[in-house]
């Protein structure tokens, strides 16, 4: 039994991906037809499509009843994210140029929503006027980068007609992030069940890294493209996503607890990993041997997880 469970979480997390590719692809198409800039689509459809399966799976864990699993997931996709990606985006890049308006910017605008976020999850849960606070928070972001960058990023000579197909593949899309997310969130609760141990740790690694394999596709294509700037925006893009809407909509409809390794492992790898990433972009600059380091912090992240050392 636990062998199909495996397989079926496996076979879930698979459509949930594939869900959100089409989702995006479709979506994305769709916003540059009715003559969205590059920018505007990057920072509202591009990150929200990514980061689509962590927030269905989050919102489908609430309704169940499983309150501990959302921030978990937020946490170490975050974590994940910085450590694991940008480590691997580093490695094979050799080396990831970091644009000056990345670490005076957007950088800051990372730390501030992290800080925000742990303000809020201080008292080990998060409650609806704390969910509210999260959601405006985002949406200022949102409103705030349209007005500081979309000027200068504008491009809508090429704008693409929206076809049969496109809006085809958007519902397969949404079609898949639905079945993929029920059986997903199903799958974790019986393997928990099966091997007695706690659903958030599984949401923390398994499930946070799996539901981050579109950030790491497109952050690594970047880099090795030599397009730092996507490969850090997307990361940075999701991060405040995830923080802020990700655990503040769930929030809406439910009180968000967390649970003991997730506070005491958890928030302290999100704290190191963001300023990590802070003080290492300082520089302008990412180095292979940097990357590396990254790489050994997340292996660390995952040791202190299942109590190694």
């Amino acid at each position: 039994m636990l062998f199909l469970w495996i397989a079926i979480f496996i076979f879930s997390l698979f459509v949930l991906v594939k869900g959100a590719d089409y989702l995006l692809f479709g979506a994305e198409k769709i916003g540059l037809a009715s003559g969205m800039s590059q920018f505007v689509v990057g920072i509202t459809i591009v990150a929200v499509g990514t980061s689509m399966p962590e927030l269905l799976t989050s919102l489908l864990a609430t309704f169940q009843g499983l309150n501990e699993y959302v921030v978990a997931t937020a946490i170490g996709s975050n974590v994940a994210n910085i450590f694991l990606i940008i480590g691997l985006a580093a490695i094979l890049a050799k080396r990831l140029i970091v644009k000056k308006e990345l670490v005076s910017l957007d950088l800051p605008i990372l730390s501030i929503a992290t800080a925000l976020f742990l303000v809020m999850v201080i008292d080990g849960k998060v409650e609806f006027f704390e969910s509210v606070v999260l959601l405006m928070a985002y949406f200022t972001y949102i409103i705030f980068s349209i007005f500081y960058k979309s000027e200068r990023n504008v491009n809508l000579k090429h704008k693409p007609k929206i076809l049969l197909l496109d809006i085809l593949v958007l519902i397969l899309g949404i079609v898949g992030l639905c079945v993929g997310s029920k059986y997903l969130i199903d799958s974790v609760v019986e393997i928990s069940s099966i091997l007695n141990i706690n659903p958030t740790l599984i949401a923390i690694t398994v499930v946070a890294v799996g539901t981050s394999v579109p950030e790491l596709i497109v952050s690594v294509k970047a880099a090795m493209r030599r397009q730092s700037e996507l490969a850090f925006g997307n990361i940075i893009g999701s991060n405040i996503f995830r923080v802020l809407f990700m655990v503040g909509l769930p929030g809406l409809f439910s009180t968000l607890k967390i649970d003991s390794q997730t506070y005491s492992v958890g928030i302290l790898f999100l704290i190191i990993s963001t300023l990590i990433l802070v003080i290492s972009a300082a520089s302008r600059r990412i180095s292979r041997q940097e990357g590396s380091l990254y790489i050994i912090m997340y292996a660390v992240f995952i040791a202190k997880l299942f109590n190694l050392f």
